[in-house]
């Protein structure tokens, strides 16, 4: 399916070699991270002589390193890039923002529907956090939609995936069991990548996305409205939405949970199955499960959401989704595979 994008970013120059130096040190770690494993390697850490708790683990590794110049390159290079990437971003667009004023006005009409509510209190998990470390969060400049969906989505991280990250978001919406739904919601649109593989998935589903960010679920509308699809956004929790009993046929999600406390996940996965129509499915794709990890790779992973900035990854990653998709009222539910991580969940008929 070829996707039109609302805007084509042609960034100045000096945005994007910005955009290009943070995405070309992502990229070129490997001898970094060579070094990290030979060091972790000499010191005689292995999985079978690490701390079951986590917290204790960090301090093992972080004092058995304490002299390795390789680690403290690679934490500081990962640091500086957090720090960056939204920075960096946010600065590149602002180069072309009046190139591409008129582009984003008129994605503004079309089929799409949109329905925002400002004055909405939002959990505390979400309200005021900084995810992914950019500034501001989901919220922190008027055009993060953009910045996020058309620049560090598509300039950066895509080109950090073996694939790329459009090609693992239609892999997990074909693992919906159903050829077909006439009604799909996903919950956490973001800025529209996910329901983009959703529409190719199911050409002919009404398909409802809703996200807490205002400003991400506007960049959705206006990829919605440049592609004449007649997609139904709001801004609301998932966990916490207005739509009618038994109003959908399939509920999902692309790597949304780890960004949600454990209470906020059990309360999402009984919304979804109130929403659900009797057979009805819920797929639900996150991060890889710290028990499918050894201690080490558990470690690893723990570390770069913590420099990463996900305050919920740790909680997120120890849970088992399937139990708790059982303990919510769905009659079946199966999880499996690293990353993504999915599960699939069916409503009692």
């Amino acid at each position: 399916m070829t996707v039109t994008s609302f805007i084509e970013p042609r960034l100045r120059q000096r945005g994007r070699a910005s955009v290009n130096f943070l995405t070309a040190i992502a990229r070129n770690m490997g001898p970094v991270s060579a070094q990290v494993k030979a060091d972790i390697e000499e010191a005689g850490i292995t999985p079978d002589n690490l701390p079951d708790d986590l917290s204790e683990r960090h301090s093992h590794i972080e004092n058995a390193l304490a002299d390795s110049d390789a680690y403290a390159m690679q934490l500081l290079l990962g640091d500086w890039h957090g720090r960056q990437h939204g920075d960096v971003s946010v600065e590149a667009y602002e180069q072309i923002a009046d190139e591409v004023a008129d582009s984003i006005a008129a994605a503004h009409e079309g089929p799409a529907s949109l329905t925002l509510h400002p004055d909405t209190k939002w959990p505390e998990y979400w309200d005021g956090v900084n995810f992914h470390r950019t500034t501001g969060g989901w919220t922190g400049h008027e055009m993060q939609g953009v910045i996020h969906g058309e620049i560090i989505h598509k300039r950066m991280v895509d080109k950090l995936f073996p694939g790329g990250i459009f090609k693992q978001r239609l892999a997990v919406a074909k693992m919906a069991p159903k050829d077909s739904y006439d009604r799909i919601l996903e919950v956490g649109t973001s800025s529209g990548h996910y329901t983009v593989m959703l529409q190719e998935a199911y050409p002919d589903a009404k398909i409802t996305g809703i996200d807490m960010s205002a400003q991400m679920l506007t960049h959705a509308y206006r990829v919605a409205n440049t592609n004449g699809w007649a997609w139904d956004l709001h801004q609301m929790a998932g966990e916490d939405t207005s739509f009618d009993d038994a109003s959908f046929d399939l509920v999902t999600s692309f790597i949304i949970l780890h960004e949600m406390p454990a209470h906020a996940i059990r309360d999402l996965f009984a919304e979804a199955l109130r929403v659900l129509k009797p057979g009805g499915d819920m797929v639900m794709s996150d991060v890889t499960r710290y028990a499918d990890l050894d201690k080490l790779a558990a470690w690893k992973a723990d570390r770069a959401a913590t420099y990463g900035g996900e305050p919920h990854w740790r909680e997120s990653a120890q849970l088992d989704f399937a139990q708790l998709a059982l303990d919510a009222g769905f009659e079946t539910a199966t999880a499996e595979g690293m990353y993504p991580h999915v599960l699939i969940a069916r409503k009692a008929s």
